[in-house]
């Protein structure tokens, strides 16, 4: 259909015809960009001809290995030079990357290396331990390990291993990059957090992250030579894929071993940083940081944000302090943000406190997406958009994954009715706009009404006393369950619990007050989310 009556000889040809990958950024930027910096760490710097020929060498060097085309090559790394160049470097040689949580435990790094197959382990020091012991919990061939020595921040090589340099030396400076064949062919694998049971693995192929890239970029606003710092965990949606974007840009990766306030605020004032993408959590420290850990610039930081809504009390604190926060959404099966809160300007004259509550929004679909919307899970009809009637996330579009490796079942499921379904419930607006409510098994139901977790840690956050807070349900006789909240206080600060109960209830419907708080460190990821598994289990012990 759609095709003109005589195409004869319009076919697609090696001119006309090229798969999309990210890889193709990189070799660009060699050219183009040879002698502008690609990558800054601590007293590393290091230009586009170098990042490029060290990507070279690394595919040498694990071809040279026995890794073949399809094979898998693992990490266990923080967010270093190294680590960007295996995103390069690995799929450069064919095969595919696993950037594993470092936060994980020994037993599930084990089901990833064996379920994955990985062929070579790259590890930070720091993380051999757990790596040796998971390695050891394998029942299938090990991968052959390769030590990742970060000198410049005092973690050495232990020297049991072959060193990461070790293996570039021994690379080709001119071994050819194997591109793809076909842009469907898998780039990445990666593990959702697997909460509820064993993770899944989530397999990417080029073409949606090639444009992720693209789509980023210009949902952004990104100019060329901006200068990203490396908040997003490596492991977590390969960064977002931003690592793989900067190269198109002739951009500078700032790398950042440890996320603290004081690294954040260094790298902007010393690299001159315009952007990074955080959890919300990051925005929330950077907010409360102390006057020895905060430094002074003269730019607007552009910061994408995912993960739990940001409360409007942490974007109307953070903004003044010189960053411009963009809510995005996504999952790991969506090569991460999808979705942003996309500014429009009839929204400037609005009061304060609903131009914070439109920014906190799960906003729109990105441009290289093709449909996201809230639907009935059960009859895939189209919600409302009154902005009341809750409905499930549904994401169509080429950055969604290929499927869960060797799941096809779960990947079935996921993919029911055309859609990718998120698990994550949403009212939506009459322009669109969605407003996440809550995850579907996060949601609150008190004596028939459904209460959202995130509106009630709304309210509280908004209290001057809160650091940070997570409601869950509690399990009630007579109403079935009710809300009952997690709380960090600031430092200093001293509020009880029936004064933050009252604050809720003037703020909130009665059904919605919590009728408990426990002041505790909530428990967190490695990306700075808040475990709620772990909460319910305290809530139900209470």
């Amino acid at each position: 259909m759609g095709w003109m009556q005589d195409e004869t000889g319009l076919d697609k040809t090696q001119a006309n015809f090229v798969p999309l990958t990210p890889l193709s950024h990189l070799q660009r930027a060699a050219h183009l960009f040879p002698d502008r910096e690609a990558i800054v760490y601590r007293g590393i710097r290091r230009s586009y001809a170098e990042y490029h020929a060290r990507c070279t060498r690394l595919a040498s060097g694990l071809s040279k290995l026995g890794v073949r085309p399809g094979d898998v090559v693992a990490t266990l790394l923080p967010n270093l030079p190294a680590h960007a160049e295996a995103h390069f470097g690995v799929p450069a040689c064919g095969a595919v990357l696993n950037a594993i949580n470092t936060r994980l435990e020994a037993g599930t790094i084990s089901y990833i290396l064996e379920h994955g197959q990985a062929k070579v382990l790259l590890v930070d020091p720091q993380f051999l331990p757990v790596a040796a012991q998971a390695i050891e919990e394998m029942a299938g061939p090990p991968p052959t390990v390769i030590e990742v020595a970060d000198d410049a921040a005092g973690v050495h090589a232990h020297g049991h291993y072959t060193e990461y340099e070790e293996l570039l030396a021994s690379g080709d400076p001119d071994f050819d990059w194997i591109m793809p064949a076909d842009e469907w062919e898998s780039m990445a694998l990666n593990y959702t957090s697997g909460t509820t049971g064993r993770p899944k693995g989530v397999v990417y192929h080029h073409r949606g992250a090639y444009l992720m890239t693209m789509g980023t970029a210009v949902s952004w606003q990104m100019p060329i030579y901006a200068k990203y710092l490396t908040i997003v965990p490596l492991f977590h949606c390969n960064n977002w894929n931003h690592t793989w974007m900067m190269p198109m840009l002739g951009g500078t990766l700032v790398c950042c071993r440890d996320i603290t306030a004081k690294a954040i605020y260094d790298a902007i004032a010393d690299e001159g940083v315009t952007h990074f993408g955080a959890a919300p959590i990051v925005l929330n420290t950077i907010v409360n940081a102390s006057e020895d850990e905060r430094r002074p610039f003269d730019h607007v930081v552009d910061v994408f944000t995912a993960g739990a809504p940001p409360p409007a009390a942490t974007l109307r604190a953070i903004e003044p302090l010189g960053f411009k926060v963009t809510q995005v959404y996504g999952l790991t099966e969506t090569y991460g943000h999808v979705t942003e809160c996309l500014w429009q300007e009839h929204w400037d004259t609005l009061p304060e406190a609903e131009r914070y509550a439109i920014k906190a929004r799960t906003g729109i679909l990105m441009p290289m997406m093709e449909d996201i919307t809230a639907m009935d899970p059960e009859t895939m009809t189209q919600t409302p958009m009154d902005g009341e009637t809750h409905g499930e996330i549904m994401i169509r579009g080429n950055s969604v994954m290929k499927g869960y490796l060797k799941n096809p079942e779960a990947t079935q499921k996921a993919f029911a009715g055309g859609y990718f379904h998120s698990g994550d419930i949403a009212v939506q607006y009459h322009d669109g706009y969605l407003k996440i409510a809550d995850r579907a098994k996060d949601i609150i139901i008190s004596g028939g009404e459904n209460i959202s977790s995130v509106e009630v840690e709304g309210v509280l956050m908004m209290h001057p006393s809160v650091l940070l807070c997570a409601v869950v349900a509690k399990p009630d006789e007579k109403w079935g369950e009710v809300p009952c909240a997690f709380v960090e206080l600031k430092d200093g600060a001293e509020v009880g619990e029936d004064d933050l109960i009252a604050y809720a209830r003037d703020h909130l419907a009665g059904f919605k007050t919590p009728k408990q708080v426990i002041f505790q460190e909530l428990p967190k990821t490695s990306t700075g989310k808040i475990q709620k598994f772990e909460l319910r289990k305290v809530a139900r012990a209470q």
